[in-house]
């Protein structure tokens, strides 16, 4: 425990404070070291692609829905497989948590690292595009960091199977992910015997039943993923904006308040600014995962014509998921009057501005969004989880077995009682899958960014045409 806890503590304690105004210090841990100044790096290499792309990005979204391989999938599912883990509790516990801890302005630096991030976002998703191998296990293609990071460091011809470092990415996002498991499924548990009183021991059965069913199929998560994620973050999306139009007169006033804590005109006064910064830093960071190697995973996967335009798909789900969903649970929390969420944080926190303007039919709704979101995020990972474990122990069906089982039982555990130690697991996986990662992003990124100029190229002569 001592060891993980020394991991932890580099991973994401503050080893480096910066004095600010007011008394206050802004302390920047490892990964936000790391993670902040390459989504700086990267998006001006990309020559400012989320702002210069953003309408290619939507056209590539309406046309990639076709693939070659019946068996493989297209690049706007390896879209909806990626976004259902982004879009999942960070949009909702993490953006609770990140104005509990940051207040208002942590919101603004949600934005900031989402617009970074997509640049990141795109060139690990195009060079696991240009990684990808075939898949005999499963059909079509797989990949991700593993992969990659096995060219960069085993040569061609050379007899060694298996590279350290790739090892150590999907050791870490196998651990990771079974984390995330326990995780989901406490959300559940307790949101669902907040709302409707159902004890934990019910609601997670019946979670861990339709999940196996789902898991233990050969191909059907994606089929599943396909329904339940657009209908999921329709219906989130509709009420959120049902919410903000009935309260559009008190816009300006949220958007002042983001504006002027963001910048700490109050918290540097008061001592808070560093907290406001790296809150928002941390929580936009844990939410769009760009960077952390998970996303590739799927967009390996998919069967698309030219590798940039997977990674212009998943820099789109960056934006999906903190621009869009992030700030609609943002906008929900802060329309509600201060008094009434004054001292609350956590769930509570979003359960009372849900009741306040939707009554007890928001504590409800929040109680289901939640069990879509987490069903949908435990989906994604173990489709995550198949390119890693056949990278590890080969194309054998008893491996990729063993760890569904495996992740199911965490699943099962973690709905009938909450471990610190496994939120932490998750955190310290998440971390280290970030730092392998990264060993590669730099080295590998002129190959993303040669697809990129390719991609433009071949557009431009084809508009000239």
């Amino acid at each position: 425990m001592a060891v993980f806890k020394a991991i932890y503590n580099i991973l994401w304690g503050d080893l480096v404070k910066i004095p600010l105004p007011g008394g206050s210090t802004l302390g920047l841990s490892l990964l936000v070291m790391i993670l902040i100044p390459a989504g700086v790096y990267f998006t001006v290499r990309t020559r400012f692609l989320p702002f210069r792309l953003f309408p290619e990005m939507l056209k590539v979204t309406l046309e990639s829905h076709q693939k070659e391989e019946k068996a493989g999938i297209s690049g706007l599912q390896a879209l909806i497989v990626s976004t259902a883990c982004r879009v999942g509790m960070g949009n909702l516990v993490g953006v609770v948590a990140a104005i509990s801890a940051g207040g208002a302005g942590a919101v603004f630096w949600m934005w900031v690292i989402a617009l970074l991030g997509s640049s990141t976002a795109f060139i690990e998703a195009t060079l696991a595009q240009l990684y990808k191998e075939r898949d005999p296990l499963y059909g079509g293609y797989r990949g991700g960091p593993a992969y990659y990071l096995h060219h960069l460091f085993i040569r061609e011809g050379s007899r060694r199977k298996h590279s350290v470092t790739a090892c150590l990415f999907a050791v870490s996002g196998l651990i990771c992910w079974c984390g995330i498991s326990q995780v989901t499924s406490n959300s559940i548990s307790s949101s669902f015997e907040n709302a409707f009183h159902i004890p934990p021991l019910y609601s997670t059965v019946i979670l861990v039943a339709l999940a196996a069913v789902v898991v233990l199929r050969k191909n059907a998560t994606v089929k599943v993923l396909d329904f339940v994620v657009p209908v999921m973050a329709a219906c989130y999306f509709f009420i959120t904006i049902l919410i903000i139009v009935k309260n559009a007169q008190l816009l300006p006033g949220v958007f002042q308040r983001i504006f002027a804590e963001a910048f700490g005109l109050r918290q540097a006064v008061g001592g808070g600014l560093g907290a406001v910064i790296m809150n928002g830093a941390k929580r936009g960071l844990f939410s769009n995962e760009a960077g952390s190697g998970s996303a590739p995973c799927a967009a390996a996967a998919a069967d698309i014509s030219h590798p940039a335009k997977e990674g212009l798909l998943q820099a789109l789900g960056v934006f999906i998921d903190t621009l869009v969903i992030c700030s609609c649970s943002a906008m929900v929390m802060l329309l509600t009057p201060q008094e009434l969420t004054a001292g609350l944080e956590g769930m509570d926190l979003l359960q009372t501005a849900m009741r306040y303007h939707l009554g007890e039919f928001g504590v409800v709704f929040i109680a289901v969004i939640l069990w879509l979101f987490s069903f949908s995020t435990f989906l994604g990972i173990l489709f995550y989880a198949r390119s890693n474990v056949a990278y590890l122990f080969g194309d054998r069906w008893m491996f990729q077995t063993l760890y569904k089982v495996l992740a199911l039982v965490m699943l099962f555990v973690g709905g009938l009682a909450a471990y610190q130690f496994v939120w932490d697991l998750g955190d310290v996986g998440v971390g280290l899958m970030t730092i392998f990662n990264m060993i590669a992003l730099f080295p590998l990124a002129p190959k993303a960014l040669a697809s990129l100029k390719d991609y433009e190229a071949h557009q431009m002569k084809q508009r000239r045409s």
